[in-house]
């Protein structure tokens, strides 16, 4: 299929772009007055009937017009991948005011690449463990109970309260609050370095059994990458869609309440370092949605997914271009924000 001729691949894209603004198959008078291809209708119709040959064509019945197959849909993505300009388009939603609220971010980009595409948005959040300590505060909230904030480098905050078996004194709670933030502010979370750094042989055993009793406040903040997620559309995803397309649709919003599942498909594009499209997903009824993606983060790793999933009849050319603005702006805002 890579070694179709210009004109085919002219005709296909035509014929793709012209069902996704319509829904209605494509016949090839129509086609050559509506493009202003350089072509009789018979050259045309000659064409469409060897890409149906090949499969990427199909018709509802003998009389109609051609229709994209999911094989169509995926020579024409592949083919908006391969053209995509050099810089990323513009992205309609200014983040550099919330470099220190990430999630803010995050929501904000999951609601307008929505309201851009009118498709189901998806936004992977990175997890805890790829981000570093920027402050720890310790509260003593009650004679035998410490609460542990930890405010890390991408603004998320985690709590967690630690139970002594005796009172805890106030000044070995200030003294902790001092050697943790000089000891953790910088190291990354999930790493063996903020583990020793928790150790220390010149320690009084007293010093060192407080923050042995601290440890799992830090340890266990490191969860696996992009298990937070956001969405947005879900309420105007069945707006505008075709009768045969709504079953689909209803398949997708009721995966959509299986969180897990919804992150797999997600992370099965985590070390993508290209936008990506998949039409058809191999998931229990999602076999007539696609899904088109960018992964964002840091130069030396990716941090989470922007997503867009709906029907397979949708506008890959802006999905692509859209996912691709969000995430590099997300790429942008997280750099700053880590590197505070």
């Amino acid at each position: 299929m890579t070694e179709l001729s210009e004109r085919k691949r002219d005709i296909l894209r035509r014929v793709v772009e012209e069902y996704v603004a319509t829904h209605e198959p494509v016949g090839s008078k129509a086609l050559v007055e509506r493009s202003g291809l350089p072509v009789s209708p018979s050259t045309v119709r000659n064409e469409l009937a060897e890409l149906e040959a090949l499969g990427l064509l199909t018709h509802p019945h003998t009389s109609a017009g051609r229709i994209p197959t999911e094989a169509g849909y995926r020579f024409y993505a592949k083919e908006v991948l391969e053209r995509m300009d050099v810089r990323p388009a513009k992205f309609p939603l200014d983040l550099s005011s919330m470099r220190s609220e990430i999630e803010d971010a995050l929501q904000s980009t999951t609601e307008m690449l929505s309201q851009v595409t009118h498709l189901l948005a998806l936004v992977s959040a990175p997890g805890l463990g790829t981000a570093s300590v920027r402050h720890v505060e310790l509260l003593l909230l009650q004679p035998t109970v410490v609460m542990v904030v930890t405010i890390t480098s991408s603004g998320g905050v985690a709590k967690k309260l630690i139970t002594f078996d005796r009172p805890v004194d106030s000044g070995l709670a200030a003294w902790g609050n001092e050697y943790l933030n000089e000891r953790l502010v910088g190291v990354q979370l999930g790493t063996h370095l903020l583990r020793r750094s928790i150790d220390d042989q010149g320690l009084s055993p007293r010093e060192q059994g407080f923050l042995d009793a601290l440890r799992p406040a830090f340890v266990d903040l490191a969860a696996p990458p992009g298990r937070t997620l956001f969405m947005g559309g879900a309420a105007s995803l069945l707006d505008g869609v075709s009768t045969d397309e709504l079953e689909a649709c209803r398949r997708l919003l009721s995966v959509l309440e299986q969180r897990a599942a919804v992150l797999e498909l997600m992370n099965d594009s985590f070390d993508a370092r290209r936008p990506f499209v998949k039409v058809g997903l191999d998931h229990p009824g999602l076999q007539a949605v696609a899904l088109v993606g960018a992964t964002y983060g840091l130069p030396t790793r990716t941090l989470g997914t922007v997503g867009l999933l709906g029907p397979v009849r949708m506008d890959y050319e802006k999905a692509v271009r859209t996912v691709r603005a969000a995430a590099f702006e997300l790429s942008r805002l997280v750099e700053s924000a880590y590197d505070d």
